[in-house]
C-alpha cells in the first residue's frame, strides 16, 4: 500500500477506522451529502492509494495482449479500457484499468495487487509481469511514486474540467493528455466520471485546484455507495479465491471471450459458450431497522440453506442500506435471504434491476440442441 494520503490532511478529512487500513480520506464529514453531490453536481475523490505500473517499450501492446485478458493489439494512443489478470483455472488474479498515451501504456490498480506466479506462488503483480517479460522489448515499471488518482464524479465534470483547462475524452475510456495529467473517461460510477492521473509530487495542487473550481471533497465512503449502486466489484471484496470473471460482471467489460493466448482463456470462452457460472453478482436491499450492517464475508442463507456471501456493504444516500454480494445461481429474484448468523442477522432481498441477462450463448444452444 501507498504511503498516508496528504489529502487527509486537508481541512474536514476524516481516516477510515483503524480495521480498514486505508491511506486516503474516508470522508469529509457528511458521506451522504458527499454522494449528492456526485449525482447531482461534482465531487472529487482521493484515490491514491491505487499503485500504479507504467509499460513503455515498442511492444507494449502485442506483449500486453498475451499476459492480459482483454484485447489491445490495436488499443489507440487515446484509448483505455480494463483488464484482469487470471490464473490458469480461469479465477481472477488481478483487476487493472488501462490507459494509453505518448508511447506508454499506464496500469492502475488495487492496492497490494497480486497474481500467481507460473509455479502457482502469490507475488506481487509488478514481479508478475517482470517475470513474462521474457525477451519482449518492453520495460514494466512501478509508477506509483510517478502518478497519483484523482476520481471526479458527477454532471457537471466536463464543466469542471474546463475550468481549469484539462480536456474532456468524448466517449467512455477516452484518454487524453494536458498538463502532464492523464485524463481517462469512465462510465462508472454514474455517467459521468474521470479518473486523473496527476503527477505525484503535484496531487495536492491538484486536489486545491479542482476543489476550488467547484468539486466538493469526496471520501471512500460515498464512492463506494455510488460503486455498489453501479454494480461494481471491487476485488478481493466482491470477490474472492474462486471468483470467475462472468460472476462478476467482467466479460466483454475486462474479458475478451474470443481472443486465444492469455492465462485463463480456456475457462472464460468455455463458461460462456456452453456452460453458466455458478454464482453471480446482485444488489441486495438490506433491512434498515438495526444500525448494524453485516460485515465483508458474512454468508448468506435461503432459509437453512447457505447460497453465497456478502462483498461490499454501504449506506446509498437514496437506497438505504445495499450490497453486492455472490449468490448462487439457483436462487430467484424473489427469494426471502438473511445475512448473517446466529442473533446478528439482516433480512435482505434481491433487487430484480441487478440480475444479469442470462440469454444463452451461441455455444450453448447448440450445445442443448444436441442433447436433445
Amino acid at each position: 500500500m501507498t504511503d498516508r494520503s496528504p489529502i487527509l490532511d486537508q481541512q474536514g478529512a476524516v481516516p477510515a477506522p483503524e480495521s480498514a487500513a486505508s491511506a486516503v480520506p474516508w470522508h469529509f464529514g457528511d458521506p451522504f451529502a458527499e454522494q449528492r453531490s456526485a449525482a447531482r453536481k461534482v465531487a472529487v475523490v482521493d484515490r491514491s492509494d491505487r499503485e500504479v505500473i507504467a509499460v513503455p517499450g515498442q511492444e507494449r501492446l502485442t506483449w500486453l495482449h498475451l499476459v492480459i485478458s482483454q484485447h489491445v493489439t490495436d488499443l489507440a494512443d487515446g484509448a483505455g479500457t480494463e483488464a484482469l489478470v487470471l490464473d490458469g483455472q480461469g479465477r481472477v488474479d488481478a483487476h487493472m484499468l488501462l490507459a494509453h498515451v505518448d508511447g506508454t501504456v499506464w496500469l492502475d490498480t488495487e492496492p497490494g495487487a497480486k497474481a500467481s506466479g507460473v509455479r502457482g506462488e502469490p507475488m506481487r503483480l509488478l514481479e508478475y509481469l517482470l517475470q513474462m517479460v521474457f525477451w519482449s522489448k518492453v520495460e514494466p515499471r512501478d509508477a506509483t511514486a510517478e502518478r497519483a488518482v484523482l476520481t471526479l464524479v458527477g454532471p457537471e465534470t466536463p464543466d469542471l474540467l474546463a475550468t481549469v483547462d484539462l480536456p474532456v475524452p468524448a466517449a467512455p475510456y477516452g484518454v487524453a493528455i494536458a498538463h502532464d495529467v492523464i485524463v481517462r473517461r469512465m462510465p462508472w460510477p454514474g455517467h459521468d466520471a474521470v479518473d486523473l492521473l496527476v503527477p505525484r509530487a503535484e496531487l495536492v495542487a491538484w486536489w486545491t485546484r479542482l476543489t476550488e473550481a467547484g468539486a466538493r471533497p469526496m471520501g471512500s465512503l460515498a464512492f463506494d455507495a455510488l460503486r455498489v449502486e453501479s454494480l461494481r466489484p471491487q476485488l478481493g471484496v466482491d470477490t474472492d479465491e474462486k471468483t470467475i470473471p462472468h460472476e462478476v460482471n467482467w466479460i466483454h467489460v475486462a474479458a475478451h471471450v474470443a481472443k486465444g493466448c492469455y492465462r485463463g482463456q480456456e475457462t472464460v470462452a468455455k463458461v460462456h459458450n456452453v456452460g453458466r457460472p455458478p454464482r453471480r453478482m446482485l444488489l441486495l436491499h438490506l433491512d434498515g431497522a438495526t444500525d448494524v450492517l453485516p460485515d465483508t464475508g458474512a454468508v448468506v442463507h435461503a432459509g437453512e440453506r447457505a447460497v453465497g456471501r456478502i462483498g461490499s456493504v454501504v449506506n446509498h444516500h437514496e437506497l438505504g442500506p445495499i450490497a453486492l454480494a455472490l449468490i448462487k445461481r439457483s436462487v430467484e429474484p424473489g427469494t426471502d435471504l438473511v445475512v448473517g448468523t446466529g442473533e446478528e442477522t439482516t433480512q435482505a432481498s434481491i433487487d430484480p434491476d441487478s440480475v444479469p441477462d442470462d440469454t444463452p450463448a451461441l455455444g450453448r444452444k447448440a450445445a442443448q440442441g444436441l442433447r436433445g
